[in-house]
């Protein structure tokens, strides 16, 4: 399909007399051709990059498979399809004028470069365009039947119900599938590897507002591991979750660091309780260890038993600005106190229900109230020996303190002024507490955190948890992950893929909030389910943009302008409901590239390579990096002013400089085929 061959048809094809026509024609041409990047061969790329790699004697020779999204976040967990599978370039010739046949050749041996015009069309996978939900794998399908595990463990009391011999749960275990024990010891080692987790990086603004793990986190990669654990059913669930806890037990008895835990003093009370259950958990193994470190050097706790006062000062932190002690002319000091003890949420409202059911006019509702008190108490006598319960009630409590002293800040000593009604009372707890004290600054003092008692309570409540409440936390966990997982993805300056992820975490925050409620149970199944579908949209949103730009990373602007097209092309389909919506099947839209553009697109197009099998003989011109047009159509036609010749009318109907195009032929074709129309336009 040479260009001087199709000229030469286009002038036989003259039915008219050669006196209707000069000796040289002016034929008109127009051409546009397309062309298609070669599929991306990884496999072939491996091995190429690795051939030259010399092996010793007797090495095997052994190249793993690499992938297109090898170094993607999400790569830990699944492989995508790449869902652009290729690009199409159209170049086009706009309308030339020729008088000889060998000017044609000149055009078939032209660079592609020299084209009027560059289009560049993404060739998409079905599964992209596709408007069923549910045949892409991903966190979306994982995530999905997570939320059906969450459905079957409603009714359910205790885990070991889902994996025993003879269960109750026939429904549940009819379908479900529990990988064998080599799987399950292959994902503790994972699970319980010697990391640290880093919780801040790549957490969108709104990723707290969903009560769940950090991806990162000891919790964070039990739940991802379980939602490609198995097919992720409650039996699979059950049985993961049975040895979890089992591992973690076993770290607790060794004095073992929990990994993937930061080595914090506080509790992330936005989290979810699992994950402030195992911060608590890594707070008492390092005092535990602390205290075996400190029963190992023969340290002993003299001050239990001392029964003297020691009248020297002990745990200053400073002097109080403006304050001295009621019965000696001597300045206040504020002691180093103990730290309120950590606690997790239902502590915290354990605590609160105390106060409600046994406060008093003190505000002393339970032990602890006291204990602490107590400890600042005896912290307060150590760093003021000649103190008095008035002067700690003016540190601690100056509410609780009625002066006397003038406003003017010239107050003289000793200060005037009394307790309030309460404190003065007889038989205050405060006062009875003061007098029980023994003057100890903090390092002396007993921790307010027993390490022992809190760690059992942490390892019964993991023991003992519901399937729903263990579900509930992981679907809020489960989900959070998964997002900022993908919200990892490099996808260049893509707004609308930016505003995309940010509404998908307010959705997800808005519809796992139910959970704090006392929502239904089939509506809560159904808004998750339709969280899934929208998560499903906007996780093979991300994973298109993250192929379009590492492809046109040298072509930002065309990249974004790619992307937005199928965006648009896209959005209609993105409803909230469960049945698929038919819009347009097709993506079609084609994007003008820009001449400074041309050089990042023709590195789609990387030269043929030995491995590769190209056809060794190119019958048509115009080679891009070595490959040749997979369809080239192409216009000829010939302009003739209406008054000359054959073309004349008696009857003037224009302007005799009008012309009109008498004979035009379209031609299409490939390597092996041809397809040729002419059209002639005759006044007779």
């Amino acid at each position: 399909m040479h260009l001087e061959g199709l000229h030469e048809l286009f002038l036989s094809k003259f039915v008219l007399s050669s006196s209707d026509f000069p000796a040289r024609v002016k034929v008109h041409f127009s051409m546009k051709l397309s062309y298609k990047t070669p599929e991306y061969d990884h496999d072939n790329e491996t091995l190429d990059s690795e051939a030259t790699e010399p092996l010793t004697e007797n090495e095997v020779v052994n190249h793993p498979r690499k992938l297109w999204d090898d170094d993607c976040p999400w790569a830990e967990w699944y492989s995508a399809e790449d869902p652009v599978k290729g690009f199409e370039l159209t170049a086009i010739w706009g309308e030339r004028t020729f008088e000889e046949t060998l000017e044609m050749a000149e055009v078939e041996n032209a660079s592609s470069f020299d084209a009027d015009s560059w289009f560049l069309h993404p060739v998409v996978s079905r599964y992209m365009v596709d408007d069923s939900i549910g045949k892409f794998v991903g966190f979306a399908s994982q995530l999905h039947l997570l939320v059906n595990a969450y459905e079957s463990s409603v009714e359910a009391q205790f885990l070991e119900d889902f994996v025993a011999d003879t269960s109750g749960q026939d429904n549940a275990k009819s379908t479900a599938t529990v990988p064998p024990p080599s799987v399950i010891d292959r994902v503790m080692k994972d699970l319980f590897s010697d990391e640290t987790g880093n919780y801040m990086e790549a957490e969108n603004k709104y990723s707290r507002a969903m009560r769940g793990a950090p991806a990162d986190s000891l919790f964070g990669q039990f739940c991802l591991h379980a939602l490609w654990f198995g097919n992720c059913n409650i039996c699979a669930i059950a049985t993961l979750w049975i040895d979890f806890v089992r591992e973690i037990r076993w770290c607790w008895e060794e004095s073992e660091r929990l990994p993937r835990m930061k080595s914090t003093s506080s509790i992330d009370l936005s989290s979810c309780l699992i994950h402030q259950k195992l911060q608590m958990l890594t707070i008492c193994i390092e005092r535990k260890r602390s205290l075996n470190r400190e029963k190992g050097t023969g340290y002993k706790d003299e001050t239990s038993n001392s029964t003297a006062v020691n009248k020297s000062r002990k745990g200053s932190a400073g002097v109080v600005p403006k304050m001295m002690l009621l019965n000696t002319f001597q300045e206040m000091h504020a002691p180093y106190t103990q730290d309120a003890p950590l606690m997790t949420e239902d502590m915290h409202e354990e605590r609160l229900h105390a106060a409600e059911a046994f406060g008093n006019a003190i505000g002393l509702s339970g032990q602890l109230e006291r204990d602490i008190l107590c400890s600042d108490m005896s912290a307060f006598k150590a760093a003021n020996p000649d103190a008095v319960f008035e002067d700690f009630i003016r540190w601690h409590s100056p509410g609780e303190w009625l002066s006397e002293d003038k406003t003017d800040g010239n107050a003289g000593w000793p200060p005037k002024g009394k307790l309030s009604h309460r404190m003065s009372q007889h038989g205050n707890v405060w006062r009875k507490i003061w007098n029980d004290a023994l003057p100890l600054p903090v390092s002396e003092q007993k921790s307010l955190l027993d390490p022992v008692r809190e760690g059992e309570k942490v390892l019964h409540y993991l023991e003992t948890l519901r399937p729903q409440q263990l579900l509930e936390q992981m679907v809020c966990t489960a989900f959070k992950s998964s997002a900022d997982i993908l919200n990892k993805t490099m996808y260049g300056g893509f707004k609308e893929m930016k505003t995309k992820m940010d509404r998908l975490y307010v959705t997800m925050a808005s519809t796992l909030k139910s959970f704090l409620g006392n929502s239904d149970v089939n509506d809560l199944v159904g808004g998750l389910k339709r969280l899934c579908q929208v998560f499903e949209h906007i996780e093979k949103l991300l994973i298109l943009a993250a192929s379009i730009n590492r492809k046109l990373i040298d072509a930002p602007r065309l990249a974004q302008a790619i992307f937005y097209d199928y965006y648009n092309f896209y959005l209609p389909k993105m409803g909230t409901s469960l049945e698929s919506i038919c819009y347009e099947k097709e993506f079609t839209t084609k994007e003008k590239v820009g001449m400074y553009e041309r050089d990042a697109v023709s590195n789609l197009f990387p030269p043929p390579t030995a491995n590769q099998s190209w056809r060794k003989v190119l019958s048509m011109g115009n080679l891009l990096n070595g490959h040749e047009p997979m369809q080239r159509e192409i216009i000829f036609s010939v302009q003739e002013r209406i008054s000359n010749g054959h073309y004349s009318s008696p009857t003037p109907l224009c302007t005799n400089n009008e012309k009109i195009q008498t004979h035009r032929m379209y031609i299409s074709g490939t390597s092996n085929d041809l397809w040729v129309a002419l059209s002639v336009t005759s006044w007779d």
